[in-house]
This record gives structure tokens, C-alpha cells and sequence, in this order.
């Protein structure tokens, strides 16, 4: 697989004007994309699920499939950026973007807010914690009973919400820009646990390579969840086009040899449906 870049100023510049353009039809969204030969596509720096290297290049299990589907679409390349987890569906609201490709998992207010592909990559939810584990953090509901125990999470996450919801106050979820800055943290003792998705905590915990620090997963009641790329709701044609290629990649075996090797499971995301997910939205 070719490997896509991060947008330079003077991209982003180009990509800008672009944007700012009339709008075509929604049906003539992806005749746009072919004509200026890529896709500009919104990730977060999260392995295995996005992977931004030192020299730009970007990876992982979202935008390969990504890259993968639209240049089967004859859209030959996908340029990224970086955002947080929060700042993506405004960007794609806002034509920054032309998808989102970056493991954000269907909920019902994400649901309504755009128009989200068949599913990709699943996973469930998991702690970073100091060894032995000291405060006994198996569950959300466990750090917001605990008064002295604060989370970091990802800013607009999954992990940020799951914890608000089961009654963490706001003061004791710290948002943290990145999975590095996670871990930092969790050894300087400025969180007592760190909450990604498994796969993240587990790529994280394997780079930090620290005995002071272990991982409970899955966390126990939270849910599992899947992700499935993201359009603007005016874009639903070019999101049924990607469907297509994403189920013909599917019955093929190369979505298996895309997402296996990062850790997905293929056979979770086939075992469900964009409608199962998204069912609480309607």
C-alpha cells in the first residue's frame, strides 16, 4: 500500500480554496475527487488505528482501508490531517474535510450528524494503570466513585464521554492530546488511569515498555464499539459508493489482510451493520 502524507501549508492552502468553491450536487462529489486525484481525509494520531510516521507518512488500519477503497473509486490519494477526536465532524461539516477515517466509533449523536459507511475496525475499551493496579479500577463507575482517582482521555472521545456518563466529575477527567502525553502522565502520577480503545492501550503500553505500569481490558460494562468512515450527509452517494467497495473488499479477503495485521478482527466487523449500530439514533 502506498502511504498517504499530512498536508503541508501549502496544500492545506490549495485545499482551502478549493472548499470555499460552489458546491456540486451531492452525486458529482466523487467526479470532484477523481478530477483533483485525492481525498482529504481526517485522522487523530492513534495506533493501530491511525499512525502518523516522523517523515509524515501516514498508516494505520482506517487509512489504509481508506486508501485502498478510493483508489478502487479512481481517486488515487489521500492527503490527512490531524484532529482531535472532538474538532472532526465540525471539520467535515465545514468542507476541511472529505471523510473521516480515523476510528470514530458510531454513536447516535454521531449518527445524525453524518452519514457514516458499513462498519470497519471494532474494538472495546481498556485502562493504562500503575502496577497492582493501587485504586482497583476495573470500570468507569469505579474512578467516579473513587474521589481521589482521575482519568485522562482523549478531548470529544469515546472515553471522555464513557466517563462523564458514569458519573466522573468533570474535574477529575483530564483531556489529553495525545497517547504519548497519556502515558507521560500516568507514570508522572498526574492521572491514575489512562482509557483508550485496546488496541491503543496495548500499542502504547507495548512502546513504553515500563514494568511500573499494567492494563485491564476490556473495561468491565463498557461497550464494544465499531467505527465506519464518515461523510457529510449531503455526501450520501459518494458514501454508498465507498459501501460498495468496502463489501466487495470484504467478500474479497483483502479487508482481512489490511486490518488483521494491526489486530482487527474482520469477522467482527462483518458480523454487524451501520443500521444495528446506529439503530438508537433513529
Amino acid at each position: 500500500m502506498k502511504a498517504g502524507y499530512l498536508l503541508s501549508a501549502a496544500s492545506l492552502s490549495v485545499l482551502l480554496i478549493t472548499a470555499a468553491a460552489p458546491a456540486s450536487a451531492a452525486d458529482d462529489k466523487l467526479e470532484q475527487l477523481k478530477e483533483q486525484g485525492f481525498a482529504r481525509i481526517a485522522i487523530a494520531n492513534e495506533p493501530p488505528f491511525t499512525a502518523v510516521g516522523a517523515d509524515g507518512k501516514v498508516s494505520g488500519a482506517a487509512p489504509d482501508v481508506a486508501r485502498a477503497i478510493f483508489e478502487k473509486l479512481g481517486v488515487k490519494e489521500v492527503v490527512a490531517s490531524i484532529s482531535e477526536y472532538g474538532a472532526m465532524i465540525p471539520g467535515l461539516q465545514a468542507g476541511r474535510h472529505d471523510a473521516i477515517t480515523a476510528g470514530l466509533f458510531m454513536k447516535p449523536e454521531r449518527c445524525n450528524a453524518v452519514a457514516y459507511s458499513e462498519p470497519i475496525l471494532c474494538d472495546a475499551e481498556a485502562f493504562a494503570l500503575k502496577k497492582g493496579n493501587p485504586l482497583k479500577l476495573t470500570s468507569y463507575k469505579d474512578i467516579a466513585d473513587n474521589p481521589d482517582a482521575k482519568i485522562g482521555a482523549p478531548g470529544g472521545g469515546t472515553e471522555e464521554k464513557l466517563a462523564l456518563e458514569a458519573g466522573v466529575p468533570r474535574d477529575r477527567v483530564i483531556v489529553v492530546p495525545d497517547g504519548q502525553s497519556g502515558i507521560k502522565m500516568l507514570q508522572d502520577g498526574r492521572i491514575d488511569v489512562y482509557s483508550l480503545p485496546v488496541l491503543s492501550i496495548h500499542d502504547l503500553m507495548a512502546k513504553a515498555n515500563d514494568p511500573n505500569l499494567e492494563t485491564v481490558a476490556p473495561v468491565v460494562n463498557a461497550p464494544v464499539y465499531c467505527d465506519g468512515a464518515a461523510f457529510r450527509k449531503q455526501d450520501v452517494a459518494l458514501r454508498d459508493a465507498f459501501d460498495v467497495e468496502l463489501k466487495k473488499l470484504k467478500e474479497s479477503g483483502e479487508f482481512a489482510k489490511i486490518i488483521e495485521p494491526y489486530g482487527f478482527s474482520a469477522k467482527a466487523a462483518m458480523s454487524t451493520s451501520r443500521d444495528k449500530l446506529c439503530a438508537a439514533a433513529k
